[in-house]
C-alpha cells in the first residue's frame, strides 16, 4: 500500500512538472479538450471553425514539445525563454491564419498537417542530441518506453473507470451516457500525453541529478532486449529473405508487380530502421549481425521497389501516395548509406534527414499535392490531345472516343475532383462536376474498366443534389433490403395514420427480388410491389460500374384500390453470378398514401 501511494504521489508530481515544463503543449491539449467537450454536449458534427481549431491545437501540442527541447538544448534560447515561446506561438498563429480562409478541411490540409507534425516529432528527437553529450539512441529509447508506458497506464485507467461508471449505472443510479465520452477525452487527450511528457527527463545533462534521471529513464528493459534481439530481428531478417527471393523471381520472369510492393517495402523499411535504432544500445551476436547486414540489404531492395514505382509512374502519372512512396524510398536508400558507413552514435542524422524530407514534401512548388496535380493535369491533356478532343485550349465533345480515353479521363477527373483541383484546369467550365457534367462537356458518361472473366458489379446512386417530390403522400419510410436482410435487414415497420394502424413488410423471395407491401391492422395486404424488375431496368446494358440517376429515374409508383405507394431508390447494388454473394441490395424510401374517402 505504501509503495502504491508513493507511485501515485510520484506520478502526480511528474504530471505537475510536465505542465510547467511544457506550457504550450498543455494549453493546446486543454483547449482541444474544451472543443471536444463542446462537441459531446451538442451531439452535432463539428463546424468548419471547430475543425480548424482542433487541427491548430494538435499542431500546437507537438510544436510546444519541440520548442521546449530547443529551449533546453540551446543556452541562447534558454536566456530568452519568453521570446522563444512567443516565436513558437507566432508560428502556430501563422498556421491558423493559413487554415482560416480554407472552405473545407480537405485531404490536402490533413496530409500537410500530419506531415508537419511528423517533421516536428523528428526534430524533437534530434534537437537534444545536436552537438550534445546526449545520446540519440538513448533519447529514442526513452521516448519509446515513455510512450508505451503512458499507453498502458491510460488503457488500464480507461478500462477501470469505464467499469466503475457502468457499475454505478447498474447498481446505484443512472449515469448520463456522455459521461464515458467526457472521461475518455480527459484520459486520452490530457492524461496520456501529459503523463508521457512527465516521463521524459531533461536531456541537457547539466547536473548530476539530470544525469541520474537520464540513467534511470534509459535503463534497457530485459523484455525489450528479448523482443528486439530474439523476435523482431529474426522476423525482419526472414522478411528480408522473402523480399530478396521475390525480386530475384522478377529478374527471371521480368514480370514487374502492379503496385502492391511499394507499401510492403515502405513498412519493411520503417520497421527495420526503428529496430536498428532500438538495437543500437545492445551488444549480442544477433544485434551485431543485424546492424552490419540490414543497411546493405535495404539499399538494393528499395532500388528494386523504386524501379517498380517508376514503371507505374510512367503509366499512370504521379499521385500523392506514389510521391510519398518514392520519397520514402529515396530516404531509405540514403539511410542505408548513412548506417553502412557511420557509427551507431551518429543515428541522429536519420531523424534530421526524415524531418528535412517531410518539410520538403509540403513546401510548394515541390510538395506532393502540387507535383501530383501538375502530373495528372499534364496526363489528361496529353490523352485528350491525342484523341483530338483538346485543341488550342478548347475541349470538344466526342461520343465515339476510345474506351481508353473514356476510362482514363473519368479516373483522372475524379481524382482531381477529390483533391479540389479541378479549378486549376482552365479549359474546364466553371463549377464542373464529374458525374453531372462529364457527358455534356466530353460527350460520354463516366466510364470504368471492366475485368473479363471476373465478377461484374454495378452501383446505381440517387443524385442527392436534386429535390425529392413527396406531394400527395402521407408518410415516408427509409429501409435497406437485399441479399443479407436475414442478418441485417429492416424489421417490419409499424406506423399509424389518422388513427389507422399499418405495417410495412419486406419479403425476400430470391437473392435478387424483395417484395414490399403495406398491410392493414388485420394483416391484409393493401398495396405491394417487387423491386427486381425496375432495378434491372436501371442496370440495363451499362458497361460502367457506377452511375448516378435523378429522382425521377430512381423511382416508380404503384396504385391499388386508391392506395398509393412510391418507391425511391437511394442506392441499388448489383453483383453478378449464381453463388451466395450474387444478387441485389436496395437502399430505398417508401412513400405511402391512404385511400381517400
Amino acid at each position: 500500500m505504501r509503495r502504491l501511494r508513493e507511485i501515485i504521489i510520484s506520478s502526480i508530481q511528474g504530471i505537475s512538472r510536465a505542465g510547467l515544463r511544457f506550457p504550450m503543449t498543455v494549453m493546446s491539449l486543454l483547449a482541444a479538450t474544451a472543443v471536444i467537450f463542446k462537441l459531446i454536449a451538442t451531439s452535432e458534427p463539428p463546424s468548419l471553425m471547430l475543425q480548424k481549431l482542433m487541427f491548430t491545437f494538435v499542431v500546437g501540442a507537438v510544436l510546444g514539445v519541440a520548442s521546449q527541447f530547443a529551449v533546453e538544448r540551446f543556452k541562447t534560447l534558454l536566456k530568452k525563454r519568453i521570446l522563444s515561446y512567443g516565436a513558437a506561438g507566432g508560428l502556430l498563429l501563422g498556421y491558423f491564419l493559413i487554415l482560416l480562409p480554407a472552405p473545407e478541411i480537405s485531404a490536402e490540409i490533413t496530409v500537410r498537417s500530419l506531415v508537419a507534425v511528423f517533421a516536428l516529432v523528428c526534430m524533437g528527437l534530434w534537437i537534444p542530441s545536436y552537438k550534445s553529450t546526449a545520446n540519440f539512441n538513448l533519447t529514442a529509447l526513452i521516448h519509446f518506453k515513455s510512450f508505451f508506458t503512458s499507453l498502458l497506464y491510460s488503457g488500464v485507467l480507461s478500462a477501470g473507470i469505464a467499469a466503475i461508471i457502468a457499475t454505478i449505472h447498474i447498481l446505484l443510479f443512472k449515469v448520463n451516457s456522455d459521461t464515458y465520452a467526457y472521461t475518455m477525452t480527459v484520459i486520452w487527450v490530457v492524461f496520456a500525453p501529459v503523463y508521457y511528457l512527465s516521463l521524459l527527463p531533461k536531456f541537457s545533462l547539466e547536473s548530476e541529478a539530470e544525469e541520474e534521471m537520464n540513467r534511470r529513464a534509459g535503463l534497457y528493459p530485459k523484455f525489450l532486449d528479448i523482443l528486439v534481439s530474439n523476435i523482431a530481428i529474426p522476423l525482419i531478417s526472414t522478411y528480408t529473405l522473402v523480399l530478396i527471393a521475390y525480386f530475384i523471381k522478377i529478374l527471371f520472369t521480368l514480370a514487374w508487380p502492379s503496385g502492391q510492393v511499394g507499401p510492403m517495402v515502405l513498412i519493411y523499411s520503417a520497421a527495420g530502421l526503428v529496430i536498428f535504432i532500438l538495437s543500437s544500445l545492445l551488444e549480442n551476436k544477433w544485434v551485431l549481425f543485424y546492424r552490419k547486414v540490414f543497411p546493405k540489404m535495404l539499399i538494393p531492395i528499395v532500388i528494386m521497389q523504386l524501379i517498380s514505382a517508376g514503371i507505374r509512374l510512367n503509366a499512370y502519372g504521379l499521385t500523392e501516395s506514389r510521391y510519398y512512396i518514392i520519397l520514402f524510398g529515396i530516404f531509405s536508400i540514403l539511410a542505408g548509406l548513412i548506417l553502412s558507413f557511420s557509427k551507431v552514435s551518429k543515428n541522429e542524422r536519420l531523424a534530421l534527414l526524415a524531418a528535412a524530407f517531410a518539410i520538403l514534401s509540403i513546401l510548394p512548388p515541390v510538395d506532393a499535392f502540387t507535383v501530383s496535380r501538375y502530373s495528372q493535369i499534364s496526363r489528361i491533356e496529353s490523352i485528350l490531345k491525342n484523341e483530338g478532343m483538346l485543341v488550342n485550349g478548347q475541349i470538344t465533345a466526342k461520343e465515339d472516343a476510345s474506351e481508353h480515353t473514356k476510362i482514363e479521363t473519368t479516373s483522372i477527373l475524379q481524382y482531381l475532383e477529390r483533391n479540389s483541383s479541378l479549378k486549376y484546369i482552365n479549359w474546364l467550365p466553371e463549377d464542373f462536376d464529374v458525374y453531372h457534367d462529364l457527358e455534356p462537356v466530353f460527350g460520354f458518361e463516366p466510364s470504368y474498366p471492366s475485368y473479363q472473366g471476373e465478377r461484374q458489379y454495378f452501383n446505381a446512386s440517387l443524385d442527392t443534389q436534386l429535390p425529392l417530390m413527396v406531394e400527395g403522400y402521407d408518410v415516408l419510410l427509409s429501409a435497406f433490403a437485399g441479399r443479407y436482410m436475414d442478418e441485417k435487414g429492416p424489421q417490419d415497420s409499424a406506423f399509424e395514420l389518422d388513427g389507422n394502424a399499418y405495417q410495412l413488410k419486406f419479403n425476400k423471395t430470391s437473392r435478387d427480388e424483395v417484395y414490399v407491401a403495406v398491410l392493414d391492422a388485420q394483416g391484409n395486404e393493401l398495396i405491394g410491389t417487387g423491386l427486381k424488375d425496375f432495378a434491372a431496368g436501371l442496370i440495363g446494358e451499362h458497361t460502367m460500374t457506377r452511375a448516378v440517376f435523378s429522382p425521377e429515374e430512381m423511382s416508380f409508383d404503384v396504385t391499388k384500390n386508391d392506395y398509393k405507394m412510391r418507391i425511391i431508390f437511394q442506392n441499388v447494388h448489383y453483383t453478378s453470378g449464381s453463388d451466395e454473394n450474387s444478387g441485389m441490395d436496395y437502399v430505398l424510401y417508401v412513400l405511402f398514401a391512404e385511400a381517400r374517402q
